[in-house]
Parts: C-alpha cells; structure tokens; sequence
C-alpha cells in the first residue's frame, strides 16, 4: 500500500538545497560596492592637511579614507603619525596621507 505525501511534504522535495548554511548570506556581506577614489579640491587638501597637524600621538580620532576601491571609517586611538613615510596609524590600521579623505577629532 503505497502512502499519499501531505502537502507539506510534498513541497519539501521542491525547496532548494543549501549544502551551507549561511553562505549565501556571508557572500551578501562581502559585496562591495567599487567606487573611483574621489579627486580633492586643492582648498580641501590644505585643510585637510591643517587638522592632521592638529592630530597628536594617544589622540582618539575618526579617519574616513579610501582603501581597495571603497571608502572605509576607523575610529581609535593614533598610535604613530609618520610625516617621513606619509602614514597616519590608528591603532594597528595604517592609512597613508594620500588616502585620507576626513578626520573627526572625538
């Protein structure tokens, strides 16, 4: 005697089968969106180079700058400001001068 499938078992056959939980919601969070690095007004280079003089070792401050295609934010402490090599480091990120595109002193 062969068993007649409820409805909802029927529908299980039909569902689609992910061999890996979460993943494909861990590749959404990878998508980036590729942007142009944004080209500064020269006023807006020399400002931007007077609030860095104005940021000092142990300081905690906020730096949006550009990095592999997209622009990313760090807020943290400033553990080194390299003015030889052009790096500004906040915690253990290092963000070289060229790549800034904002600070916020906190």
């Amino acid at each position: 005697m062969v068993s007649k499938m409820n409805r909802e078992e029927r529908a299980k056959q039909f569902m689609p089968f992910a061999a890996l939980k979460g993943y494909p919601e861990a590749l959404r969070k990878k998508e980036k969106v590729v942007v142009p690095k944004k080209e500064l007004s020269e006023e807006y280079q020399e400002e931007l180079e007077r609030k860095l003089r104005q940021v000092y070792k142990n300081d905690i401050i906020t730096a949006i700058y550009f990095s592999d295609h997209e622009y990313l934010r760090k807020t943290g402490m400033v553990s080194r400001i390299d003015e030889t090599a052009g790096v500004l480091k906040i915690v253990n990120t290092k963000i070289p001068f060229e790549n800034l595109y904002k600070l916020i002193k906190d």
